[in-house]
């Protein structure tokens, strides 16, 4: 299986699952350092498949793969590295797909929404990034627009205002 046809498969299956996948990224974190061939930064995953034509073998070695499964251990960081001699087909690939993402943590859960009493104000409050990336988009939660009032019909709109009529003075008599 060759490196296009791997990643195009990897990037279908991670985003059926959710994940929000970039592509050819430079992974440069805690002296890890490569280019991915696909990552979503907000919930920290990604993919690489290392293949011989690619030249991945010369920045994805033996530290790196080391470095990323203690991270992944630690619940920091979880990156499917799939050599392609350990699936050299699309059935072996799906497998080792499969089994990653089976053993990812569940993704964090959405905070609860706050009780209708204590809302004082129509301004959402702010939500940390990871729950940003999930939440739909808010252009979308917004309400349609007010209507512009009416214009007021054209002979209204361009007479001129009334001008007040002078008081008339009362006459001054003689004593």
């Amino acid at each position: 299986m060759d490196e296009r046809a791997a990643c195009a498969q990897l990037k279908r299956r991670f985003e059926a699952a959710g994940f929000r996948i970039k592509e050819n990224q430079t992974f440069d974190e805690g002296g890890i350092r490569f280019d991915i061939d696909g990552f979503d930064a907000a919930r920290r995953v990604g993919y690489e498949y290392v293949t011989l034509e690619a030249g991945d073998g010369w920045d994805v070695d033996g530290d790196v793969i080391a470095a990323l499964a203690e991270r992944r251990r630690r619940g920091e960081l979880h990156v499917l590295v799939v050599d392609e001699a350990d699936a050299p087909d699309a059935a072996s690939l799906d497998d080792a797909i499969d089994g990653f993402l089976q053993a990812l943590p569940p993704p964090p859960a959405a905070a609860p929404a706050p009780p209708a009493a204590a809302a004082s104000s129509d301004e959402p409050e702010p939500l940390d990034a990871p729950e940003l990336i999930d939440a739909p988009d808010p252009e979308a939660a917004k309400p349609p627009p007010t209507p512009a009032a009416k214009p007021k019909p054209a002979a209204q709109a361009t007479r001129p205002p009334p001008t007040p009529k002078a008081k008339k003075k009362p006459a001054h008599k003689p004593k």
